[in-house]
């Protein structure tokens, strides 16, 4: 008698390039609401179906949406200041599917480097084909675990620039301690890179996470959150030179469930240790 062979069930999320679908989803409905503190008008064809499906099945990351929103916002509010001082290009690694070079007022002499997997760049050049970026875009197809790979692009892009801002978002708390610190002097020794835009949690909201969301999150599993907070980026060479808590951010902003306003109200610790805590941290090079 033949053995039945059961049938396999597909994760949601297969991926790291899925988490890219799934939190676009927040973007667009944030960007559908009449009173929206950002406008993000390709994020829901960006999401597409899928990103939707993703998003309907985490639950937990449902109830605490403020935390995309206000993530959003504070890195629109860093990319902002820091072209505004002077930076003439921005370094955009992980980038997903972020749509910053075609929503946000930005020179047109601005250089803007997108880094991520080559099929995850093709889906995002296909969808926005039709669009024009504000700025000066491009794209290149590469893998960040592809360290040689990295060094190399990192001192092309310091030779061609003068204030380089690199951005991280949505990737830091998928790697190993020692694949960040490694990043890190990666990027300081990259002369002309002055500033870094990255997002970090407690080891608090690291495990409460992973809790909460472990499952769904098995092929991409969460993994990054120093005990030192902000500071353990002084062992690479940059120091914080703002940390913004999402939660006080979301508060401002009208997004944070009313129970939740009494935890914004209380003062941040330096180190949020086993207290949950996600931030957005600006980051200096050491001595500037």
């Amino acid at each position: 008698m033949a053995s039945e062979t059961k049938p396999t069930t597909e994760p949601l999320i297969r991926n790291i390039s899925d988490t890219a679908l799934w939190v676009a989803v927040y973007r667009a409905r944030e960007s559908e609401r009449p009173d929206a503190v950002f406008n993000d008008p390709y994020a829901r064809k960006l999401a597409d179906e899928r990103g939707e499906q993703i998003a309907q099945a985490q639950t937990f990351s449902a109830k605490h949406d403020w935390s995309f929103v206000a993530r959003t916002w504070l890195i629109d509010h860093f990319v902002n200041q820091e072209v505004a001082a002077g930076a003439d290009a921005v370094l955009n690694l992980a980038c997903g599917l972020d749509s910053r070079p075609y929503r946000l007022d930005l020179p047109p002499q601005l250089r803007w480097i997108e880094v991520d997997l080559p099929p995850l760049l093709a889906y995002k050049e296909g969808i926005l084909a039709a669009e024009k970026p504000r700025c000066r875009l491009e794209r290149i197809a590469l893998d960040l675990s592809n360290v040689a790979a990295c060094r190399e692009l990192f001192a092309r892009i310091a030779a061609q620039n003068e204030r380089v801002l690199v951005m991280t978002e949505g990737l830091l708390v998928y790697l190993e301690r020692e694949q960040v610190l490694s990043l890190g002097q990666d990027l300081a020794d990259a002369k002309k890179f002055q500033r870094w835009i990255c997002d970090l949690q407690s080891p608090g909201l690291l495990k409460m996470l992973q809790k909460k969301m472990n499952e769904q999150m098995a092929a991409t599993p969460f993994r990054f959150a120093p005990p030192e907070g902000p500071d353990f980026f002084l062992q690479c060479g940059w120091r914080p030179l703002e940390v913004r808590t999402l939660m006080k951010v979301a508060a401002k902003l009208k997004r944070l469930p009313f129970i939740m306003r009494l935890f914004a109200a209380l003062p941040d610790s330096k180190v949020p240790g086993n207290r949950p805590w996600g931030g957005i941290c600006l980051l200096g090079r050491d001595g500037k």
